[in-house]
């Protein structure tokens, strides 16, 4: 076979694979019809698949004339995908199967996010996801990691200014202590896709997926694409100046949204008595005035982001996600509000904006996919 015939057969092998995860069940004809592939590279193709035990077989489908079909899927339990999303106030992981299924949650508070504390806590989740993990032909076939901050194309993390994280080596760290592919990504990024692809944006090409969490992240899908910018670092709009002379950041500059509509600006704002999020919706909740006051007024300086963000893009969708959703019931009605006095009508028209579906999960199986769509296209390429 010449090295072109082997890039031809790793292309329609991923591409077979592909089909059957998205329109399972599916039978090998329906892939040729479907591909456009020869029947019999299809039946080849599949013949492998089924030996590497990604795909396995059950019983026959309806026939249109003639003898039924043999029915395919894909097999989602041949490996699992471990996602962590580490927050400035918080670590979650999760462990999924290769359909972004989750099957066992870890979730600890932290009050502390020096880089040897979080690797810690991060080492002993993985370990008992391990432990727990079901036997599988793959094992774990990577691990994904979201940070609140910017990640270079090598995985380092070169500044997260709210974790107080610089030049973090956090790729590297990770595979050399379980010898498999890592994958590190911006939160609002993995969030952006974890919605895309499982949750509020399944059916919208141009999504702006807004993470409010301690800080402000943004996750930016063009054309069903995410959008990284030339070195992956897009998104930052948490530090987009909406005051010259305004509150001082955590990046060091003045003036940014994120020092007056994140958590963190909420919690600063609230004052001594109020420690959480949670808390001050709780009060909220229990009709406290003052409680919801501060909720509008946070909803207000996410609307002028937002209203910006809008006007550029022009978007078929934006998603509000992370910690700041949880107060959707008091935040909601703030955004719309600003949104429809100061974006530009025009941008208006069938704009959806919607909460996360995922909840606190948007970022760890976005992360938890990209391992699985990596996993997929190097295994098309072993044979």
């Amino acid at each position: 076979m010449t090295w072109n015939q082997q890039v031809v057969k790793k292309n329609n092998k991923a591409l077979v694979l592909q089909l059957i995860m998205g329109k399972e069940p599916i039978s090998r004809a329906d892939i040729a019809q479907v591909s456009g592939l020869h029947k019999a590279t299809v039946s080849s193709l599949v013949n492998e698949l089924l030996e590497e035990e990604l795909l396995y077989e059950s019983g026959p489908g309806e026939s249109s004339g003639g003898r039924r079909p043999v029915i395919l899927h894909f097999n989602k339990v041949a490996g699992y995908a471990i996602g962590i999303d580490i927050g400035v106030n918080y670590v979650l992981c999760v462990l999924t199967d290769l359909k972004g299924n989750i099957l066992i949650e870890k979730n600890q508070s932290v009050n502390q996010t020096l880089y040897s504390d979080i690797m810690s806590i991060v080492k002993k989740m993985i370990q008992s996801l391990m432990d727990q993990m079901p036997s599988s032909r793959y094992g774990i076939v990577g691990i994904g990691v979201g940070v609140p901050g910017i990640v270079n194309k090598e995985g380092s993390v070169l500044l997260a200014p709210n974790l107080g994280w610089k030049n973090i080596p956090l790729k590297m760290d990770l595979e050399q202590l379980y010898q498999v592919p890592v994958i590190i990504e911006n939160e609002a990024n993995a969030g952006a896709f974890g919605e895309q692809q499982f949750g509020a944006g399944q059916d919208y090409q141009n999504i702006i997926y807004i993470s409010g969490g301690i800080g402000i992240g943004v996750g930016i899908i063009l054309n069903k694409v995410l959008y990284q910018g030339r070195d992956g670092f897009s998104g930052e709009m948490g530090h987009m100046i909406i005051d010259l002379n305004g509150k001082r950041c955590n990046c060091g500059s003045k003036g940014c949204w994120e020092a007056y509509a994140s958590e963190s600006a909420l919690l600063k704002t609230a004052g001594q008595n109020t420690d959480t999020l949670e808390s001050l919706i709780n009060r909220a909740g229990h009709g406290d005035e003052a409680a919801k006051a501060l909720f509008a007024d946070i909803g207000r300086y996410l609307g002028y982001g937002i209203n910006n963000i809008i006007n550029t893009f022009n978007p078929d969708q934006v998603i509000i996600g992370n910690r700041l959703a949880l107060a959707k019931e008091w935040i909601e009605q703030p955004i719309r509000t600003t949104i429809k006095n100061h974006t530009l009508s025009h941008h208006l028209n069938e704009l959806r904006l919607d909460f996360c579906k995922l909840e606190k999960h948007s970022t760890v199986l976005g992360v938890s996919a990209f391992v699985v769509e990596n996993f997929i296209k190097e295994e098309s390429k072993t044979s």
